[in-house]
């Protein structure tokens, strides 16, 4: 039977199985039942949530799944999602108006599941459960750009993400935590990206209220280096929510804290995270600050420093040139791949040139991409000169296919020979993943009517 005469239930329920969002989606959108139950009887929501799935449980949820849907033994997808412990399948499957939607005893049941995790620890809670001994299996997981340990015992696989399942739940049913208490949770991780902390930045940052700012700020000054990173990295993250919920009443004052803090911080790391928060803002300090660092010892902050330079497009001044330059020859990989990406979309001295032809050719693949990405956008309609366009099609010999693309989208938009060749090694390029990406627009137009030389 062909795909397409296949019931459109039957499809989800494979997609799901295959965990491929493209078509589970398809499948929704043919009618399919965004509850149709699976070959365990169970809701394919249910096989989403096991299986650590967030996007495609996102999917079913958004076409109408139910998260509250009683299930045999008593629990529903929701509660599920509580006890594994991941943040990211949490928010996929919360669903609209969880706070209306549940009522009291419902909301409380799965508060308390959290707080039960979060006490006592996944390790733990997994060798009361069944019984097993001993330290299990442990991975660590990349989840909403945050990471989480996924610990796998006794037949049984969880993510210690419970903390940041309780403070979403409880953001969730408008309980207000307190800011020490959120702020405890968040350095109790000794990883700054898990996914603990990073759930308590982002429910301080919507609570726009002048005490919370204050309580968090008083931070600022702790003996701990961790309580002070947290409270630089919450002057970041109240940048990146919806701009209604930035303290306005604050936004100037922020602005002078940093400054000052930047210049008297010893502790890197929590510099690093200081600069960070002012390169989100435009103070005209920061490049200034940025030049101080430029040469720091932690490998982190001269990283950071090189995203300060000449940010907000502003012309190179001949002392940010002469840091940059020196920069290019960092021993830290990162730091050469931020001054590639500074002098993207920036008219090229033959000085830059070289520096970009050389990181080009860089041992470490991030600054190869770096500096492709700034090579392919470099005067792209009267810069054909032979090293440029073989560094271009170097690139499209790379294995990562990012690279792939900048390489054969810098030769097409040059008309050169090799286009054609360079586009065929791309590849399949997912749409969910290039759609906004002009280069991938490029080489799909190529593709529909071009030609090597140019579209």
């Amino acid at each position: 039977m062909a795909a397409d005469q296949v019931p459109a239930d039957a499809r989800l329920v494979e997609a799901v199985r295959a965990r491929d969002e493209d078509a589970v989606w398809a499948a929704l959108g043919a009618g399919a039942d965004p509850d149709v139950r699976g070959g365990d009887g169970l809701p394919v929501l249910c096989a989403a949530v096991a299986g650590f799935d967030h996007a495609v449980a996102n999917a079913l949820v958004t076409m109408g799944a139910d998260p509250d849907l009683p299930l045999p033994d008593g629990t529903t997808p929701l509660l599920r999602a509580v006890d594994l412990g991941s943040y990211a399948v949490l928010g996929a499957v919360l669903g609209e108006d969880p706070a209306l939607r549940l009522g009291p005893a419902e909301r409380e049941r799965l508060l308390g599941l959290a707080r039960s995790w979060y006490a006592t620890g996944a390790r733990a809670e997994l060798r009361r459960r069944t019984g097993a001994e001993g330290p299990g299996e442990s991975l660590l997981i990349e989840e909403e750009f945050c990471q989480v340990e996924q610990v796998s015992l006794g037949g049984f696989t969880v993510r210690a993400g419970h903390g940041a399942v309780l403070t979403t739940l409880e953001w969730t049913f408008r309980i207000a935590t307190p800011v020490d208490e959120l702020v405890a949770r968040a350095v109790r991780q000794p990883d700054d990206r898990h996914v603990d902390g990073a759930a308590c930045q982002y429910v301080l940052a919507q609570r726009p209220d002048r005490a919370t700012w204050e309580a968090v700020m008083a931070y600022r000054r702790h003996p701990d280096p961790r309580h002070r990173r947290f409270t630089a990295s919450f002057l970041t993250t109240n940048r990146m929510v919806p701009p209604a919920l930035v303290p306005s009443f604050e936004e100037e004052k922020e602005d002078e804290l940093l400054a000052v803090w930047a210049a008297e911080e010893t502790d890197g790391e929590v510099l690093a995270e200081v600069l960070q928060a002012l390169l989100m803002r435009d103070h005209p300090g920061t490049e200034g600050l940025a030049l101080r660092h430029a040469d720091h010892p932690d490998r982190e902050v001269r990283t950071v420093a090189t995203h300060c330079l000449g940010a907000g497009g502003q012309p190179f001044s001949a002392e940010v040139t002469a840091c940059l330059l020196r920069l290019a020859r960092d021993e830290w990989p990162p730091v050469r791949a931020g001054v590639a990406r500074r002098l993207e979309n920036r008219p090229l001295t033959e000085e830059f040139r070289a520096v970009l032809l050389a990181l080009a050719g860089d041992e470490d693949a991030r600054v190869r991409l770096s500096a492709g990405c700034a090579l392919a956008e470099s005067d792209a309609s009267d810069d054909r000169t032979g090293e440029v366009a073989d560094a271009l099609a170097a690139l499209s010999d790379e294995e990562d296919q990012r690279a792939r693309v900048v390489g054969a989208y810098g030769l097409v938009v040059r008309g050169d020979r090799r286009a054609a060749e360079a586009v065929d090694r791309v590849g399949a390029l997912p749409w969910h993943e290039y759609r906004y990406d002009h280069r991938a627009e490029a080489i799909w137009a190529w593709r529909t009517g071009g030609n090597a030389e140019g579209t």
